[in-house]
This record gives C-alpha cells, structure tokens and sequence, in this order.
C-alpha cells in the first residue's frame, strides 16, 4: 500500500514580486530589519489604526502563512535591534518580503496624502515657515515621534542619534520620500534592493 505525503506548503506568490537575495546566514542584515519597521513606523503615524489595517492587508494578500495574527507580526517587527523589546531572532527573506510587500500596498494606497505632505513640506520650506504651521504635517510627525519614542529603546546608539524633535522630524519626512518612492513603477521591487546594498556577497 502506498503511503500518501502531504505537500509541503509552498511561499504566498506574491512573494515572487521581490527577488531573492543571497544571503550567507539566511537572515537578513540588522540594517534592513531596521529600515522596514521604520517604514511601518511612518505608516502608523499616517494611517489610524495601523496595526489592524496591517492586518488586514495581510489577509487580502494571502500572507497568514508566513503572518497568521497580531502577535507574529508583532515578533517579525521586534527584529528591529533598535526596539525595546527586541526579538533575538533571525528575519527570513520571505518575512522581510512579506513585510516590504504590506508597506508597499499600504503605501500606494496612502499616495495622495504622501505626495500632499511632502509637497506642503517644500512649500513651507521654500517660504521659511514652520512646520507647526502646517495641521496635518505636524500631527503627521507629532505621532511618528510618538510612536518612535514609545517604541525604540532609548539606549542604543541607533536611537540615541534621533534625539530631538527636529532630528525625528527629519527622519519622519524622509520615511515619506521612502513610501512615496514605494508607489512608483518597479519601485517597491527597487527598494527591496537598496535593503541589501553593501550587505549581500
């Protein structure tokens, strides 16, 4: 009689949209875990509610294999060395896409109010006006620094770089050029790729 094996799961398709990088451990760099969690950082700040949207976007695209629920997703984040609750855990290439994928959806859905941001920025700064002018620039970065302070541990020389409003500020505002170059043709595929620059052999 012969014995049937069941299958062995195969990755979400969608991850095929990002190409594999080669790296030696199977892990991904410090600096690329750090940069997609800033990225989902930037995208709470813009979006209420962004865990619960996050997850719901993991839904529609068919990632609960790899994210099944909030606390999955949660432990992929705390990669990020620079968080208060760090996980002591590799990030595979497939989370790290997985994860790249969500900001990259969520990002072009987000376009318009992104491109308004980042435009108004240039306007106020053309002109010379604060920041504090601006009603939904300044709740924008008022709730990334929020997030990023709540978050990050205060400790690590990473953080220690961010330590005023302006320099926070600075960071939010490029985390938007970011995303914003995330809504562009092949862009997401793009800086998937700039992840792993200098890191990959």
């Amino acid at each position: 009689m012969e014995l049937k094996t069941s299958p062995s799961p195969s990755k979400p398709l969608i991850l095929n949209n990002l190409p594999d990088m080669p790296l030696p451990d199977g892990g991904c760099p410090r600096r690329t875990k750090t940069q997609i969690d800033f990225m989902l950082l930037a995208i709470e700040a813009l979006q209420l509610g962004g865990a619960e949207v996050m997850l719901k976007v993991v839904k529609d695209l068919e990632l609960q294999e790899i994210i099944p629920n909030r606390v999955s997703l949660w432990r992929l984040r705390s990669t990020n060395p620079l968080r208060q609750n760090s996980q002591r855990r590799p990030l595979t290439l497939n989370e790290a896409k997985a994860l790249v994928i969500i900001a990259g959806h969520l990002a072009k859905r987000l376009t318009v109010p992104i491109r308004k941001l980042l435009f108004d920025y240039q306007q106020l700064s053309q002109k010379q006006l604060p920041i504090e002018s601006h009603l939904q620039l300044s709740f924008y970065l008022e709730q990334f620094r929020v997030h990023f302070r709540s978050r990050m541990n205060s400790r690590r020389s990473g953080v220690m770089a961010y330590n005023s409003d302006e320099k926070l500020n600075q960071l939010g505002l490029e985390l938007l050029g970011k995303l914003l170059f995330c809504t562009g043709t092949t862009g997401i595929q793009r800086f998937w790729v700039s992840l792993f620059d200098g890191e990959v052999i």
